[in-house]
């Protein structure tokens, strides 16, 4: 997979490292020339440049690539980014980075975006996800309108014992693991529930409260 990455901050580069280490194909594109430093990233190409500007883009061959990954330190250039990679580029699949969460709301698709990764929102998230029990907990916004959410159930749960095709989930719900203990099951019909389960889907934002009502009854 080809995977262009705006932003060659600490960032961007242990971005770059990882997708590497995975054998990914990376190229960095930073405006700052302090920034640019190959010897950090060897095996990434590098390109100095402003990652807004259409005709850098074009001569660095985006189109060419799967992913574009927004990871500047400024929001108004990783949304200008992202809606450059999809109306211009058809890039498939643009992942940007939220610096200030003010900001969230703006990266959606009519800003070209796919996933949002916002660190103080997932942070908190984590930390709801270790402490809170019976109430629904997003962990990550998804593309269009979807998220990765969490409900652990209580230990006196109703649902304790019967089997998850008993689970009657609103549409555009599904469930995709159960963690138990150091446990990771993949779902099955008639797998039973217990108390302590932490349930992890995929939903639509408009019928989390459906899905958390469900849980709790």
């Amino acid at each position: 997979m080809k995977v262009a990455i705006a932003g060659a901050g600490a960032v961007g580069r242990s971005i770059a490292r990882e997708l590497l280490r995975n054998e990914h194909e990376v190229m960095l594109v930073e405006r700052k020339l302090d920034h640019v430093d190959p010897t950090s990233v060897p095996d990434a190409k590098w390109v100095h440049g402003d990652a807004c500007e259409l005709s850098l883009l074009e001569t660095a061959g985006l189109e060419q690539y799967d992913v574009v990954i927004a990871a500047t330190g400024d929001d108004k250039a990783n949304l200008v980014l992202s809606l450059l990679a999809t109306t211009e580029f058809g890039v498939a699949r643009v992942v940007a980075r939220v610096n200030d969460p003010r900001n969230e709301w703006l990266f959606d698709e009519s800003w070209g975006v796919d996933v949002a990764v916002s660190t103080p929102r997932m942070l908190a998230s984590l930390v709801e996800e270790a402490v809170s029990v019976g109430d629904l907990v997003r962990l990550m916004t998804l593309r269009k309108g979807a998220n990765l959410v969490e409900i652990t159930l209580p230990d006196t749960t109703a649902l304790a014992g019967k089997p998850v095709r008993k689970l009657a989930l609103p549409r555009d719900v599904a469930l995709v693991t159960i963690l138990r203990g150091d446990r990771v099951i993949v779902p099955q019909a008639d797998d039973p529930l217990e108390g302590g389960d932490e349930l992890l889907f995929v939903a639509a934002e408009e019928v989390e409260d459906e899905l958390r009502a469900l849980i709790e009854r």
